[in-house]
């Protein structure tokens, strides 16, 4: 018999949350829905191939809704989900403590 193996919540989340990019993703879009162009702009070391991968796979978790309007030309906007503003509270903290580092960093 086959011992099962109890999930593990915190690689849960990992799988989801982890990464450079996906953090810094979910905080542009918690405060406002946001465009591809606006998301490149506020985030612009990320390369277009992996924001395009990154809002996918947001989008494929249920963190962020992505909605196409039927204009031309194309619009699409990404929102946070209810899911993805669990996450939000993290989030906060996460740039509190960062906001901390830079300031001792640079007296």
């Amino acid at each position: 018999m086959k011992n099962k193996i109890e999930p593990c919540p915190v690689t849960e989340a990992i799988k989801i949350i982890g990464g450079k990019w996906r953090l810094q993703i979910i905080y542009q879009i918690g405060y406002e829905k946001r465009r591809f162009g606006e998301l490149k702009r506020l985030i612009p070391t990320i390369s277009e191939k992996m924001l395009i991968q990154e809002l996918k796979k947001l989008t494929e978790f249920g963190i962020i809704h992505r909605k196409a309007y039927r204009e031309i030309p194309p619009r699409v906007e990404y929102s946070i989900t209810e899911l993805g503003m669990d996450i939000f509270p993290i989030i906060e903290q996460i740039k509190t403590f960062g906001q901390k580092r830079i300031e001792l960093n640079n007296p």
